[in-house]
């Protein structure tokens, strides 16, 4: 191993490490992550203690985390959704870019000396928000898929999507003599349709088959490398067309949402996500220039203040004439009032238009990071006012359960009729089974069953185990009590059903935290007894005794067998059973 790779290990060493420590530290304040990353970033970078270097290299590899985001969030909205809630993206969204932006370039413009030029390159990147740092706290909150989650994704998602005119608009403004043409804006606008067309019809025509049959072999690592193939890809594909990789990966997951395979992608995914946006706020707070702030301390601190006040003041105002409660329009309003990592793109950009120096660059990136780090306190300070709206006016669009939600391990014949007769009787039930031909024949019959292993914890974590009151592990393999005992300690509010084989699983679960355990033949074998009896001639009393008695004497042997743990124990019962039915029972006629 070379010198040069020994500098890597302990940069990245010592990454993790302040990680780590920073944010079990501001968790644990209840502060969120995000800045216990940020803080991390700004004492191993140059302003502090200057023991890691490259932060601008890091960032543009850890903005790989910020694209896999995108990607997860695409799978959880189907293109039906999608198009429900085109009128809250192009119009909260546009009205959100547009009036902030221009605020913030109007404030920008009376306090100081800039031009018009750079006020609006510095001014309308500021109107962006942190997609990277508020869809993770939507999300830990429980709250994306809500009409409050819905109304600020849909601005976070417009905000992605106007990337390309702000480009278009920094471009056109350039006062550099080298720069290179650069296609118009309406040759962007076409490029950007061709290039969304494209990933839909690859996603149909490529990327479904390939999981498909990936499924059927049922190898989960070529599931890992064929999902980040996929966001990786996709992500490419834009940033080659000059566009957004991030929407990329987002109009892929898009595409993916409505296949079988969306919570095994997600499960997949999540830990490459996790720790790449991670150490993508980790190299933001490196970058964070603790010597421009100390020139002018007063300008940046204020300035910083100053954006928190103007955007919360606009999206509050939008969100109220939207008919929000007023809880929940300020709750948006402070959600998205930081700079957004993006601004750190268009300065780079800006820089090499002559339109900014790096001295402002660096001024508005520290303003940028300082107004990231508000956020979590700004929602901590502001949670009691905002109580009121999320416990009485929030209601998830999935599941929509009347009752209680389900989600069934295992869609044979057994965890068929399960999950058919939960829908009967109006439970909101996630299926998942990891036999690609099961699922297969289970859509052609109308049945919407998700692949995946169903006895892996972070698989039941994306399939919504959190939020159900049941989870039914109806498959042909009996878990054994470890998993039952780890589902019980991750979502003790939700009852546990087994499909058990025989006698012996269901003592070796008895001492479990399952709430039953149903031997698989144990109902029907009686059933069908109960038809012979009626078919020979007796009587429904002469049936139903016969049938009480075996159920009495069979559930008293099993009891015996759990405080034995032995299958042999009181075995005698049943030869004392035959010989009691023989004599009590009837003849037969």
């Amino acid at each position: 191993m070379g010198a040069h790779d020994g500098l890597i290990l302990l940069d990245a060493l010592l990454m993790l490490g302040f990680a780590l420590l920073a944010v079990l530290l501001f968790r644990r304040a209840g502060l969120g992550a995000t800045l216990g990353y940020l803080v991390a970033g700004a004492l191993l970078g140059p302003s502090v203690l200057g023991w890691v270097g490259g932060a601008e290299e890091m960032a543009t590899v850890a903005e790989l985390g910020i694209t896999m985001l995108l990607f997860v969030v695409g799978l959880e909205l189907s293109p039906e959704r999608l198009w429900r809630m085109k009128h809250l993206i192009f119009g909260l969204g546009l009205a959100q870019v547009a009036a902030c932006g221009l605020a913030v370039t109007a404030t920008i413009l009376a306090l100081t000396g800039y031009t018009l030029e750079a006020a609006l390159a510095i001014g309308l990147p500021l109107g962006l928000s942190s997609t990277a740092q508020v869809l993770p706290m939507l999300q830990s909150a429980g709250r994306l898929r809500t009409p409050f989650g819905e109304k600020a994704f849909a601005i976070l998602l417009f905000q992605d999507l106007s990337i390309i005119p702000l480009l278009t608009i920094v471009t056109a403004m350039s006062r550099n003599p080298m720069a290179d043409e650069g296609p118009g804006g309406w040759q962007l606008a076409l490029i950007t349709v061709g290039a969304i067309v494209g990933l839909i019809l690859a996603g149909r025509l490529l990327i479904r088959p390939l999981f498909r049959l990936i499924g059927g072999m049922g190898e989960r690592e070529l599931f890992i490398v064929a999902a980040l193939f996929t966001v990786l890809a996709s992500a490419t594909l834009m940033q080659w067309l000059g566009l957004s990789p991030a929407l990329g990966a987002f109009i892929a997951g898009v595409m993916l949402a409505d296949t079988p395979y969306r919570h095994e992608l997600e499960a997949d995914i999540e830990p490459f996500r996790a720790i790449l946006l991670g150490l993508f706020f980790v190299a933001v707070g490196m970058m964070l220039d603790l010597g421009a702030i100390a020139e002018r301390p007063l300008f940046v601190f204020g300035f910083a203040a100053l954006l928190i006040l103007v955007k919360t003041t606009i999206i509050t105002a939008i969100g109220l004439v939207m008919k929000m409660r007023w809880q929940a329009a300020v709750g948006l309003g402070l959600l998205l009032s930081q700079g957004g990592e993006f601004a750190f793109v268009l300065y780079t950009v800006a820089q090499d238009a002559l339109l900014i120096e790096q001295q402002s660059a660096s001024i508005f990136g520290a303003i940028v990071t300082l107004s990231m780090a508000a956020t979590p306190f700004l929602m901590m300070v502001t949670r009691r006012i905002r109580r009121e709206d999320t416990e009485s006016t929030e209601t998830r669009e999935e599941p929509r359960p009347e009752g209680a939600s389900a989600v069934v391990v295992g869609y044979g014949r057994f965890g068929q009729s399960v999950a058919q007769v939960l829908m009967a009787g109006g439970l909101s039930v996630t299926v998942i089974d990891r036999d690609a031909e099961q699922i297969d024949v289970a859509d052609e019959f109308g049945s919407k069953v998700y692949y995946g292993d169903g006895t892996r914890m972070d698989m039941l974590r994306q399939a919504g185990a959190a939020e159900a009151q049941l989870i039914m592990f109806c498959m042909d393999e009996v878990p054994d009590a470890e998993l039952i005992a780890s589902v019980h300690q991750a979502w003790g509010d939700a009852a546990i059903y087994v499909r058990g084989f025989d006698r012996r699983s269901v003592i070796e679960l008895a001492r479990s935290p399952a709430q039953y355990v149903m031997r698989e033949v144990f109902e029907s074998s009686i059933s069908m007894a109960l038809m012979a009896l009626e078919y020979v001639g007796l009587s429904e009393e002469e049936r139903s005794s016969a049938a009480a008695h075996y159920r009495e004497n069979d559930r008293e042997r099993m009891r015996l067998q759990i405080e034995g743990g032995d299958i042999y124990a009181a075995q005698d019962m049943t030869r004392e059973q035959q010989r009691v039915l023989r004599l009590d029972g009837p003849s037969t006629r």
